[in-house]
């Protein structure tokens, strides 16, 4: 049976290859076996030639590009207009094959292509529209009967990897067939990889129906899945709208690749973006996952076939590298926060300020989903897997069963969620906080009364929950709102006075009198993390190192004890006046914090800018959010003699601050706030000042949310906060 399968999953690779390439005319020599050509979406490739081959690519009788055949016999056109090419020898055989070359906007195969599919438990193929085969893995629950609710996790990472269990254990666990799915170019994938490639997302879409064609996926229905690089995957693939596609939970999640990790303030991220990419582009080489060779050695032929083009995969530090400035053609495509409103289905949306991979900027595009049904947001501080936690599990087991499921939610969840707890932190003996009670409900009443509660939940405090280790992931408590940014915010200034204090109202002192203060800008002042390890930043307690600023290499201002407790929740702005009298430009990191009467200071959040991209985008940036253009033409270098106004962000938090604590800012150069973040920055040593006076108002800017209920208890142990290291304070 598997056999006939798997020659059935060959024919359609087939007939789209001879369908691709049916006008093809081969004038090839005896002396040379002839390469087949095969038309993709805005692609085309050559497979079996002779190493060193030299290519020519026709169109409309005009040569439009060039090749040479790498020593896996293949190369790969990108980004071409859609028609007809032909791609011929140069070196002497005159051999010539025609193809047609599709565009992203062209219609979906019909149906009938994806009926045509089976898929059974166990490593499987689903093929493409391109006849591109991409590497399945279908794991079906250990008790029920078919037809099983059915969720998709589609990435880059080996979702399809038979030995990784991780993920699909806590899908089956829940009632779910599973099926991870390889993006073209990585495991046993065929095709070419680069990262959040267009086509990737159409191969989403046809992997969506794919599954929802087959007899074992309830209602012939699928939702996605995933955290991170496949939370990421599944806005790419939502925004083209395949018709069985029934929800989407994407997790730890970005709105936009350049601004919130790759290049945030301006500044290349060489601490988790760049690591990020290059271990990208090593693990879609050839076997570059590792797993691959042990599937070819028992047998997979396909798997061995689909390396072929892996010498073809652009780099993605050169992209990176190549690019410092926002660029339309570059940028948007990368950028989910500008197609997220295509997105026509219920999502369920989690992540963590303090995220130390992608950023915890995501939050900027929750207003973007104009076209969902549905939008559930769970934000909360923490770490990278915290939308994993406990606080965030409960909701999310809740929004599959009843958006994908189509069932009311069980009791289930309660014995998953402790041990996925278990397993990322360390912590044993942990329950389920105590959720929605949908006991004796229908379907249809546990629907509404899901749909009954505010969608944007804040969970405050994780870590530090009441009758829990320190560290557990929990919440101390929570507050639900009807939208985001939330409608009552309130935006409010303390301005920078020249001895270093926040006050609400800005210095009366002219310039001439205020005291500018000033800082070295030194990067190598601090360490690049403040993980020190040994163990993992995701247990319970990670052994932060979190230094104070070095005397003369930054500076620093603190309000007065808070006479009562404020909330902040959003994004905030540093609004400096700035001067670097021996330099014409500079990188600047702000960080907020809590200092407690205790003594002890917590980390709350940071934001960066390199004071050249400091042009605002008028009609996007509000008094708590600076939305800069990046853009090459609109940098500008910074006066040697007159002090010039610059805004930085400080990234999405919420952050209760009680009464009888102070709100502390710092500036320095970037690079020793942030876990895992480093930057390649072009801070050198050069005087930076800071002007504070009547004229130049320099001042940070918060959202305060009112009617929000603090615990009147004590504050949070130091140390117990997830992702948001403690030390003593120093003036």
């Amino acid at each position: 049976m598997r056999s006939l399968r798997r020659t059935s999953l060959a024919a359609i690779a087939l007939l789209a290859l001879v369908a691709g390439a049916l006008a093809a005319t081969n004038t090839a020599t005896a002396d040379a076996p002839p390469f087949a050509v095969r038309g993709s979406i805005n692609q085309l490739y050559v497979l079996g030639a002779t190493p060193s081959q030299g290519l020519e690519l026709v169109k409309g009788g005009a040569v439009v590009g060039t090749g040479t055949v790498d020593t896996a016999g293949s190369f790969a056109w990108r980004e071409l207009d859609p028609g007809a090419y032909t791609v011929r020898s140069t070196n002497g055989s005159n051999e010539e094959h025609t193809a047609t070359v599709t565009d992203y906007d062209d219609p979906a195969p019909a149906q009938s292509f994806y009926d045509a599919q089976t898929l059974e438990a166990g490593r499987d193929y689903i093929t493409t529209r391109d006849g591109t085969t991409l590497s399945a893995n279908v794991v079906l629950p250990s008790s029920g009967s078919a037809p099983y609710p059915t969720v998709v996790e589609y990435s880059g990472y080996d979702p399809s990897n038979p030995a990784n269990t991780r993920m699909a254990q806590i899908y089956t666990a829940l009632g779910y067939a599973y099926v991870g799915v390889n993006i073209r170019g990585t495991g046993c994938s065929g095709g070419s990889f680069r990262n959040f490639e267009p086509v990737q997302s159409l191969d989403g879409y046809d992997v969506i129906e794919t599954v929802a064609a087959q007899s074992w996926a309830k209602f012939h229905k699928v939702g996605m899945v995933g955290i991170s690089y496949p939370g990421i995957e599944q806005l790419y693939v939502a925004q083209t709208q395949p018709p069985h596609l029934s929800a989407i939970s994407p997790l730890s999640v970005i709105d936009d690749t350049y601004q919130g990790t790759l290049y945030p303030g301006g500044i290349l991220n060489t601490g988790f973006a760049v690591p990020w990419a290059t271990e990208r582009d090593e693990s879609a080489k050839p076997y570059g996952q590792g797993w691959e060779q042990g599937q070819v050695d028992g047998g997979d032929t396909t798997c061995a076939d689909n390396q072929a083009l892996r010498l073809q995969n652009p780099s993605s530090l050169d992209l990176i590298q190549d690019n410092p400035f926002y660029t339309k053609k570059i940028g948007d495509p990368i950028s989910p926060a500008l197609f997220v409103h295509k997105i026509n289905v219920p999502v369920f949306l989690a992540g963590a300020w303090q995220d130390e991979q992608t950023g915890g900027h995501f939050p900027a595009m929750l207003d973007d989903f104009t076209s969902s049904p549905h939008l559930y947001a769970t934000m909360t501080n923490g770490s990278h897997t915290e939308s994993l936690s406990l606080g965030v599990l409960d909701r999310y087991a809740d929004f599959l069963d009843l958006y994908v499921g189509r069932r009311t939610p069980t009791g289930v969840k309660a014995f998953v969620g402790p041990l996925v707890a278990d397993g990322i932190t360390g912590v044993k003996g942990l329950q389920m906080p105590k959720g929605l009670d949908y006991s004796g409900l229908s379907y249809a009443q546990a629907l509404k009364k899901f749909q009954r509660q505010d969608p944007i939940r804040i969970l405050f405090e994780e870590g530090a929950a009441d009758g829990q280790d320190p560290g557990s992931p929990l919440p101390r408590f929570e507050k639900s709102f009807k939208s985001w940014p939330i409608a009552r915010a309130k935006a409010t200034a303390w301005f920078l006075s020249p001895g270093g204090k926040l006050t609400a109202k800005p210095s009366k002192l002219a310039p001439s009198k205020a005291r500018q203060r000033s800082y070295r800008a030194d990067p190598s002042a601090l360490p690049t993390t403040t993980f020190d390890g040994p163990g993992s930043i995701w247990a319970a307690q990670p052994s932060y190192h979190w230094k104070q600023i070095p005397k003369g290499k930054g500076l620093g201002w603190i309000t007065p004890p808070l006479k009562k407790t404020v909330v902040s929740i959003g994004t905030g702005s540093a609004d400096l006046w700035v001067r670097t009298p021996n330099a014409s430009d500079t990188d600047l990191e702000v960080t907020i914090s809590e200092v407690r009467p205790s003594g002890k200071e917590v980390y709350v959040q940071s934001g960066w800018l390199r004071a050249s991209h400091r042009k605002l985008d008028r009609a996007k940036s509000t008094p708590i959010s600076p939305v800069h253009t990046n853009r090459e033409a609109d940098a500008s270098p910074l006066s040697r003699t007159k002090f010039t106004r610059v805004r930085l962000e400080l990234f999405p938090f919420a952050q209760p601050f009680r009464k009888g604590s102070r709100i502390r800012i710092t500036l320095d150069a970037p690079g020793g706030a942030r876990p895992t973040w480093a930057f390649d920055t072009i801070a050198h040593g050069e005087r930076v000042q800071v002007a504070t006076d009547r004229v130049h108002r320099s001042r940070i800017v918060l959202p305060l949310v009112a009617g929000v209920a603090v615990p009147r208890k004590a504050p949070p142990a130091c140390g117990s906060l997830r992702s948001q290291p403690c030390r003593t304070y120093l003036d």
